[in-house]
């Protein structure tokens, strides 16, 4: 059973990938659905940050597994920089110049 609709975040939608994990777990859809959408747009960013396939794979299964659990939001994330409603804290920047520094 495939719902019509899953919540989305307040910047991200639910990629097709977290869609169907979502779509294939009641609990976890449960708990998603109970989420403010701040909280369910941190466990989208969280998924979308990543930049190999198999690292996407493992975080949307731990999503699932966190939802299960009743967390509300993703562990030791330092929130979505695409929110263009706040600045982006200096504690934020600090860890976003450090990656960069290490791209490098």
């Amino acid at each position: 059973m495939t719902p019509k609709k899953i919540s989305a975040g307040t910047v991200h939608t639910v990629p097709a990938d977290l869609r169907e994990a979502l779509s294939g777990n009641k609990s976890a859809l449960e708990q998603w659905e109970s989420l403010t959408p701040l909280a369910r747009n941190e466990w989208i960013c969280w998924n979308m940050s990543v930049k190999q396939a198999i690292t996407r794979k493992q975080h949307i299964e731990r999503t699932i597994q966190d939802l299960q659990k009743g967390k509300r939001r993703p562990c030791c994330w330092y929130g979505c920089i695409h929110r263009t409603d706040k600045e982006i804290s200096p504690s934020v920047q600090w860890v976003l110049s450090r990656r960069s520094k290490k791209a490098s």
